[in-house]
C-alpha cells in the first residue's frame, strides 16, 4: 500500500547565532526558538512520515513538556519515525520539504540538507527534494520573525 502523509511547522527567531534547518546548522544573526534544537525542516518532515503511517505526530511521540526532549537534536524524532515504517515491513519512497523564509538563504545549503536528511533516512539523496520559498514580505516569515516548513512523505507498507 501506498501511504501519502504531509507535516508543518513553524518557529520564531530568537538570540542566537545558528539556525538548524534539515539537519544543518548555518550560521545566522538569529536563532530559534524551540524546546528541541527547533529544526522546523526535520520537524515537518517527521510529522509527514508518522502521518503515513497514521501514527499521530510529532508532540505525540516527543510530548515538549517532557525535559528529555530539551535541546535534543530533531534527527532522533526523524530516525525514530523512519523506525516505525521499518517495524511495520515499510519503506519510504520519497521526501519533499519545503523552507518557507526570507532569511537565510536556503540554496548554498540545499545539497547538504538532502545529504543530511538521505544519512538520517538511510535512503538514496535522489528520493529528497528542499525547496525554498519567501512569502514576498508578507505574515510572521514575511516580517522575519520566524519560519516555518512543510513536508510531504510517500512510503510503501505492506
Amino acid at each position: 500500500m501506498i501511504r501519502t502523509g504531509q507535516g508543518f511547522d513553524a518557529h520564531r527567531f530568537g538570540p542566537g547565532d545558528c539556525v538548524w534547518l534539515c539537519g544543518v546548522r548555518i550560521a545566522h544573526d538569529q536563532g530559534l526558538i524551540g524546546h528541541s534544537d527547533a529544526d522546523a525542516g526535520l520537524h515537518a518532515l517527521t510529522d509527514a512520515i508518522l502521518g503515513a503511517l497514521a501514527a499521530g505526530d510529532i508532540g505525540d511521540h516527543f510530548p515538549p513538556s517532557d525535559p528529555q526532549w530539551k535541546g535534543v537534536a530533531s534527527s532522533e524524532f526523524l530516525t525514530h519515525a523512519a523506525g516505525l515504517v521499518a517495524a511495520r515491513g515499510g519503506r519510504i519512497n520519497n521526501v519533499d520539504v519545503t523552507l518557507i523564509c526570507e532569511r537565510p538563504k536556503i540554496a548554498p545549503h540545499r545539497q547538504a540538507m538532502r545529504t543530511r536528511i538521505a544519512e538520517i533516512l538511510a535512503i538514496s539523496i535522489d528520493q529528497i527534494s528542499v525547496k525554498a520559498t519567501t512569502t514576498e514580505g508578507m505574515g510572521f516569515t514575511g516580517r522575519g520573525e520566524g519560519l516555518a516548513a512543510q513536508a510531504i512523505a510517500t512510503v510503501e507498507v505492506p
